[in-house]
């Protein structure tokens, strides 16, 4: 396995770890209550109170919720950015209906274009990677609403807060990029390895007279505490599979732009008529 294979599929890695090694876990400390040299020894363990487990069960737990309380809310984060960066690009198509005709299909070419550049990046975020044409997309469009005609077509206001939703599209862009490239934190994961190891020791120490017992109790911790690991771990990016988040709020607020009529937007200023009543 190639180096960079590693660095981009590290979560699917430490998942098949935390099972393999769950696994060895029980097979290890089954095997040394009954086979080893040093299950006699290990008999004389016994005596040790049930109640022992919760103590480092729960500092397990513990653990385990907080790992998995960072993954998810980094999914939340995702969604949120990506549901943010169209929000800001519909904006962009709203507003532009105060341009004249030509401008104003320059500015939804533009507005398209990075749309569409950024929905294809997809699957170079699921690789933790991102597209050299996305920003250069952004920095055309930023360009075309910086220039003097949108600023004499649309008003130094409506310009400004065009160009905020540019600049808020480059911040959601810019925190997909970052979570996309978040690795798995190894020193956290072994923290809560050790935690579980302990817990299938205590287990195995409590009901070290019964090695049967100790066998059942440790396969049920193994079965509760080895797939949920492996479920948080697997969706270590929140670009990929199996629980992507999808581009489509980005492809939608950009489809059939390019074929949206050219609105003309109203010249000069609404004439009011003064109305006076006799009372």
């Amino acid at each position: 396995m190639s180096p960079d294979l590693l660095h981009t599929y590290d979560h699917y890695f430490y998942a098949l770890v935390a099972l393999l090694g769950t696994a060895l876990g029980v097979a290890g400390i089954q095997w040394f209550l009954r086979q080893s040299r040093w299950a006699a020894w290990a008999q004389s363990l016994h005596g040790v109170a049930p109640p022992f487990i919760n103590i480092i069960g729960v500092l397990f737990g513990l653990t385990l919720a907080f790992l998995a309380n960072d993954t998810w809310s980094a999914h939340d984060r995702a969604t949120n950015a990506v549901f943010r960066e169209a929000d800001a690009l519909r904006s962009l198509v709203t507003l532009s209906a105060a341009l004249p005709g030509p401008l104003q299909g320059r500015v939804r070419a533009a507005i398209a274009d990075y749309g569409q550049a950024s929905a294809a990046e997809w699957p170079l975020l699921a690789r933790r990677q991102s597209s050299a044409q996305v920003p250069d997309r952004a920095d055309a469009l930023l360009r075309l609403l910086a220039g003097r005609d949108v600023a004499s077509a649309a008003g130094d206001t409506v310009q400004a807060l065009m160009l905020r939703k540019v600049s808020d599209i480059r911040d959601q862009r810019d925190q997909r990029i970052g979570l996309s490239q978040t690795h798995v934190n190894p020193l956290k994961w072994l923290g809560m390895a050790f935690l579980g190891l302990v817990t299938l020791l205590s287990l195995a120490v409590v009901h070290v007279e019964n090695p049967r017992a100790a066998l059942v109790a440790m396969v049920l911790f193994a079965l509760a505490a080895a797939p949920t690991a492996a479920i948080v771990l697997v969706q270590g990016n929140p670009f990929e599979q199996p629980a992507s988040v999808s581009p489509a709020p980005i492809a939608a607020a950009v489809q059939g732009l390019d074929t949206l009529p050219v609105l003309t937007p109203a010249l000069g200023k609404p004439d009011f008529q003064e109305v006076k009543r006799d009372f």
